[in-house]
Parts: C-alpha cells; structure tokens; sequence
C-alpha cells in the first residue's frame, strides 16, 4: 500500500499544471514536506536547479538551462540576493515555452520588504504535510489517524511508519532548519535558547501565549521572543491563531496559540494532540481555499473575559463560518458554546470527538460529530 502512496498525486498537482502555462508558480511549505517530489511531478519534460549546489548557481547566473523543456524548477532560489528582481527578468523576457516553478522551505512572501517586482505575475501554492482527506482511501483511517498522531504526516516518517526512524529523522529535521535555514534567513547566534523556545511551546500547544513569561522563561526580552517565533513561523515549523475580534488589530495584540506543523513533535494528552492534529488540517484546508480559489480566510480561537473558550473559529471572506470544538472522548457537548451563540447565532457549531458513541444534532444547532470521518471529508467552502 505504501507504493501506491508513494506515486499518488499530492491534491496541489493538478492545480499547479493548470497554472504553469501562464504564471510564475511560488511553492513554499515546510522542509521535506515533498516539495521537490511535487514539483518533478508536474512534468516529465523540466530542469532542476538547486541554488544551494555551486553548479547549479553558475547555470543560474549563465541562464543556461534548456530552453526546449516544459518546466524549469529552481530550489531554494530566495536565498539568491535580489531573486525576485532576477526572476521578473527571467519571465518578462521569455520568448521559451518553459513555465517557472519556484520552490522554498521558508516562506516566498516574506521577502516584500525587496519590492514588489513580481506583483501580477505569480501565484502562490502552500504544500503541507499529510492529513486524513489527502490519504482518504489510501490506508484504513484509524491507521492514517495513528500516524499522523505519532509519526506526523511529513512523508518520509509517516510512510516507513517506524517509531525509531521518526524519532531519528525529527532530530535531524530541526537541526537542519535551525542550524541551516535559520542562519541564511537572520544572523542568530542563540540557537540553544531558541531550541529551548521550541521545546517550551511543545507543552504549550492550545494554550494562550504570553511573549512576557517566554521572555522570563528563556531571560530574554519580549521582543527577542516575538521575533525568533515570527522566524520559526516563516520556516513553517509552528503557526500562530489569535483570539477573534472584528477589529484585527485588537485581535493581533491579544495573546496568540501556537500549532506545529508535525503533529508528533506535540508533548500532552491526546486532546492536545488531537488539537493539533485540527489546527493543521484546517490551516491546510483555509491555505487550499486561498491558494485555488482565491478566498480570503483566517483561523481564529474564540475566548471571552470569563476565560470560555472554543478551539476554533473559521472566518471565509470575512464572514465568521464555522465554531469547532475538539474533544477525544467527552460526549457531553460544551457549555463554552452558549457563551458565544448569541453573538455568532447563525454559523455552523460543531463539536468533534475522536472516540464518539453516537453522532448527533440538538436543537440548538450544535452537531456532535465523528472527528475522524469529519477531517477525512473536510470541506470548508461549503460553510463559506
């Protein structure tokens, strides 16, 4: 069965051919999440460069590559100074077929700050790692469920679904994005106390974060904190949600949650992990929205003065769609819910449970739902 997963189409394929022929194509996601497999999978007829191999550098300054083909694909190519610039060069003057595909482990948006040189002509594509709708009918979904959970959904560790080589492979996998991709993004030189920031935020997954007992944790100041957490989010290691207000601004000053990108690396109980196994497939979901359909999303937490939370708020389009609760065996629906009806009283309200005894509907609205099944089939356009 592992084969068959191994040459399967990641959902993003298709859309990204369709996209080839008349855009640039900016493919960011985390390191090793299978961009490079992605990207040689849209066609047979394309190029490979690497900006981090010296050859490939030369091809690149030479603009040597084969103008004959269907695809050229340069890796890793922000970290070439001034790329856009060059790249807007490469595609303004194109008199070849070849479409132009750019990948990168950290994110391509992070570099407005260089201009807007390719403004018009690119569209961005977001690859995550695995989740139960992209592996729908491949495995059995307890057994997908049980991976994701422990091995996380990055390919390479879920497909040889070993313990041991996850464990192994997770140690190598940080120490590449801090000791390597960290340092070509900043100049920091703490990386110790941002592996010990990491580890923090381990235990904190769901939990409000506060910059200031961070900073006294880790004696540095709020600032450091806020700054080295923006740099783990542009490598997609974590990514934050904030508490929802209609006013943005109040929204992004209040204290964020933070979510990893590979579910394994959580430390908790299993609704901890369960959580952050939703948070995942919802930002994957509300990236997939954006990035094929062009809607405008955000994932929020919901969470009042009297400290009532619910796990999660969608908002497509700047509508509110969707209340979701995540829990792993309580059948009991939230009271947290009726804190918050009154003032959202027309959206979806759901509360997941991984082990459910039976699925049901109340009249208040509120659906009790199956969570495995739920993520399996999720599709968020339809609350938009």
């Amino acid at each position: 069965m592992d084969a068959i997963i191994v040459n399967m189409k990641r959902t993003l394929q298709n859309f990204i051919k369709k996209d080839i022929p008349d855009k640039i194509i900016l493919l960011s996601g985390p390191r090793q999440v299978g961009k490079t497999f992605l990207s040689e999978m849209i066609s047979d007829n394309y190029q490979y460069y690497n900006y981090d191999l010296a050859e490939d550098r030369l091809s690149l300054k030479e603009k040597s590559w084969l103008k004959d083909r269907e695809l050229i694909i340069f890796d890793e190519l922000h970290k070439m100074p001034q790329w856009k610039s060059w790249l807007k060069g490469i595609y303004d003057t194109k008199n070849y077929p070849a479409g132009l595909l750019v990948t990168g482990s950290a994110k391509l948006n992070i570099y407005r700050k260089m201009g807007d040189s390719l403004a018009g002509r690119f569209f961005q594509y977001r690859l995550h790692p695995f989740d139960l709708k992209e592996l729908k009918g491949k495995f059995d979904p307890e057994d997908t469920f049980n991976r994701l959970i422990t091995l996380s959904g990055f390919p390479e560790p879920f497909l040889k679904n070993d313990n041991t080589f996850y464990h192994r492979w997770k140690k190598s996998h940080l120490d590449i994005i801090l000791r390597q991709d960290l340092l070509d993004l900043e100049n920091v030189h703490q990386i110790q106390s941002i592996e010990t920031l990491i580890e923090l935020l381990k235990h904190r997954v769901g939990s409000p974060i506060s910059y200031l007992s961070l900073a006294e944790d880790l004696q540095k100041d709020a600032k450091t904190i806020k700054r080295w957490l923006t740099l783990l989010e542009n490598m997609y290691l974590i990514f934050s949600i904030t508490p929802y207000h209609k006013n943005i601004a109040r929204s992004l000053l209040k204290s964020p949650k933070y979510y990893f990108y590979d579910n394994a690396r959580v430390v908790g109980d299993n609704g901890v992990k369960l959580e952050n196994l939703a948070a995942c497939a919802l930002k994957k979901e509300l990236h997939f929205l954006e990035d094929t359909l062009g809607f405008d999303t955000s994932l929020h937490y919901l969470r009042n003065k009297d400290g009532k939370e619910i796990d999660f708020l969608v908002v497509i389009n700047n509508q509110p769609v969707l209340m979701l609760e995540i829990k792993w065996a309580n059948n009991k629906v939230s009271k947290n819910f009726h804190a918050f009806i009154r003032y959202l009283p027309d959206i979806a309200k759901i509360q997941l449970v991984k082990d459910i005894h039976k699925e049901k509907e109340f009249a208040s609205g509120i659906k009790l739902l199956n969570a495995v099944h739920w993520f399996e089939n999720i599709d968020l356009a339809r609350f938009g």
